[in-house]
């Protein structure tokens, strides 16, 4: 039985990151041997990866790139468990190889992204690498590829909402209507682009309190109608106001600047997602029982 010594546990553990113990341990079944236990830790880890894929990932980061002529880009979400992971240098740097990989390969969906070559082996075998790393759930949720002749702007708020726009004029015009959509969250472009569902589900709200105030029924339609209208102002990104001069609209200052909006897309992270509510207190009692 070879002596397995600090100095190769060390060097294991710089190249897998797998906690001192683990790479203890499979240095001594590899009998010493580097490489063999580096397959074991990632046999391990793959189990760890297995046991994660249940769980729930509501957090995540947003990773977002756009070419050096601005013309080309992409966004995604990438999701975890914990807003702590999160903010890993290795999970920050999978998301944004990600998009570049989006960008620069253009897969048709999920699937076919998670086929694409990565690193020694595949977006797919590179993630579950990093679920075993990381020891948490790891998902590529969503993309969306941007490809124009007018140009891109971008930007990510706090990596968990990131916007891209595709608008025709000056770069400080791009930048501008990037943070606003960030900002103020618009559904669409006009009105004309809010989703139908969104425009019924108001209507409803609006006609149940309309209805409450007891005035005829042409009148109601008249209150629910003119609610339905403001509610599309608000949310249609031409009508707004805009974020760094409310005496004006998104579409007064594009035509002021002699620019306009084409398209945009958000990302609003673990959005749509049902997190789990846990009690960290019977948490900690679980694990310190042993029944974690």
């Amino acid at each position: 039985m070879a002596e397995i010594t600090a100095a190769m546990v060390k060097a294991l553990r710089e190249k897998t990151d797998a906690p001192m113990m683990e790479c203890k341990k499979a240095l001594t079944e590899a009998d010493g041997d580097l490489a063999r236990a580096e397959e074991v830790l990632r046999v391990k880890l793959g189990g760890k990866a297995s046991k994660a894929a249940s769980r729930v990932t509501a957090e995540g980061l947003i990773g977002l790139t756009i070419d050096a002529a601005c013309k080309t880009g992409a966004i995604v979400e990438i999701n975890c468990e914990t807003d702590f992971v999160a903010k890993n240098d290795d999970f920050i740097g999978f998301a944004q190889a990600i998009a570049q990989l989006v960008m620069t390969q253009n897969p048709s969906d999920v699937a076919a992204l998670s086929a694409l070559p990565m690193g020694d082996g595949t977006v797919e075998s590179t993630r579950t690498a990093l679920v075993g790393k990381i020891g948490e759930n790891i998902a590529i949720r969503r993309f969306k590829r941007m490809a124009t002749e007018n140009s891109l702007a971008s930007y990510v708020h706090g990596g968990k909402i990131g916007v891209m726009v595709e608008f025709a004029g000056s770069e400080d015009v791009g930048k501008d209507l990037a943070m606003h959509i960030a900002a103020t969250k618009p559904r669409a472009i006009d009105e004309t682009g809010v989703p139908e569902a969104d425009k019924e589900a108001e209507r409803s709200v609006a006609r149940q309190k309309a209805a409450e105030s007891g005035k005829p029924a042409e009148i109601v339609e008249k209150m629910v109608e003119g609610s339905v209208q403001k509610y599309l102002k608000e949310v249609a990104l031409l009508s707004q106001l805009f974020v760094k001069n409310d005496k004006q609209s998104i579409a007064q200052m594009l035509k002021e600047k002699g620019a306009s909006v084409q398209a945009f897309e958000m990302f609003i992270v673990g959005e749509g997602i049902e997190k789990k509510v846990s009690d960290f207190a019977a948490e900690v009692a679980a694990a310190a029982s042993g029944n974690a």
